[in-house]
């Protein structure tokens, strides 16, 4: 059957941390769902990217930065055709090691080094969504917050900066879906383990182990359930932090 023409207006969907793995895919998944995406990222919009409409809804932010947050949302606002944000997925994140690729522990890790990790991983996703709010209450849209199996227990190779801020959304994540909720919207978490992507650390065979699937995730089984999470599937949940680890954590 053809599809059933709409008035409705096309949904729209920010996502912070694009360019590959998790955030990559959830633009794959949105966009094959006939959402707008607008993305955000440290670098411009590469010309070589097939991404048809990639250049227009596309805005170069230094999330560890506040005046460029404070920047990126007004312009993020000005794109916003009827003044509706129907879903922000908080994606972004940095993970510093040291030589070599060491895990960099509560020891070792310099005061810039943390403030750096909370200001990308913490406070740009609490700042966004509050300099949003009125575009996603308008929408009654979702807020997803992308924390971390390294959140909640030490992680052989996340380092403790990028945990301690995984955490910290995490409790973020309840406090928003208390005060958010009140006016509409939604706002829950997912926490993957080890997903195949790019930026796995060598040795990651040694926790497939451990895992009792006995695999690696991928970025669209992550991207799945952060689509459902923004969609009236999941319309009564709010607060939730949902696994997506293959069991890992049991």
């Amino acid at each position: 059957m053809p599809p059933v023409a709409t008035n409705q207006p096309r949904r729209i969907l920010l996502l912070t941390g694009a360019s590959r793995g998790i955030g990559h895919a959830t633009v794959k998944r949105f966009s094959a769902a006939g959402w707008r995406v607008i993305t955000c990222s440290r670098h411009g919009f590469p010309e070589n990217c097939p991404w048809e409409m990639g250049p227009e809804d596309h805005i170069q932010v230094d999330l560890a930065s506040h005046d460029s947050t404070v920047a990126a949302i007004e312009e993020i606002k000005r794109r916003l055709p009827d003044g509706q944000l129907h879903a922000l997925v908080n994606n972004a994140a940095i993970s510093p090691k040291a030589e070599e690729g060491a895990r960099l522990g509560s020891i070792d890790t310099t005061i810039e080094t943390w403030q750096h990790v909370f200001a990308v991983n913490f406070f740009a996703p609490v700042m966004l969504a509050r300099g949003l709010i009125d575009q996603l209450k308008a929408a009654q849209g979702s807020v997803v917050n992308v924390t971390s199996i390294a959140g909640s227990r030490v992680h052989p190779f996340a380092g403790a900066a990028y945990a301690t801020s995984k955490a910290a959304l995490a409790a973020l994540t309840r406090e928003m879906a208390s005060d958010f909720g009140r006016l509409g919207i939604r706002v829950n978490a997912i926490a993957p383990g080890e997903i195949d992507t790019s930026i796995l650390s060598p040795g990651t065979e040694k926790i497939v182990e451990q895992i009792p699937m006995q695999r690696l995730g991928t970025p669209d089984e992550v991207a799945k359930i952060v689509y459902v999470l923004c969609t009236e599937t999941s319309s009564y949940v709010n607060g939730a932090e949902i696994h997506i680890n293959g069991g890992q954590h049991v």
